[in-house]
């Protein structure tokens, strides 16, 4: 019985997930949350006050439901580990 041992994940690989997570959160989770609680521009989205805290935290909770079921979209995506 041969024993496979997993290689370590290359450091670019695992910054590039985190950049592309959060560039891909910020854009969807903007979008949604301007949306449904205003904040749509012509150019995008712009949010202050509660929509903002509300979309602060959904970043959050991206990142940590992320971690808690086996990755990020960008990590699964990549094969980060």
């Amino acid at each position: 019985m041969t024993d496979i041992q997993q290689k370590p994940t290359s450091h670019w690989r695992i910054i590039l997930a985190f950049i592309l997570d959060f560039i891909t959160a910020f854009a969807v989770l903007g979008y949604v949350v301007a949306s449904f609680l205003g904040g749509k521009t012509e150019n995008g989205f712009s949010l202050n006050g509660w929509p903002a805290l509300v979309f602060f935290a959904l970043m959050i909770a991206y990142f940590v439901v992320g971690k808690r079921v086996g990755g990020t979209l960008w990590k699964r995506i990549l094969g980060v580990r």
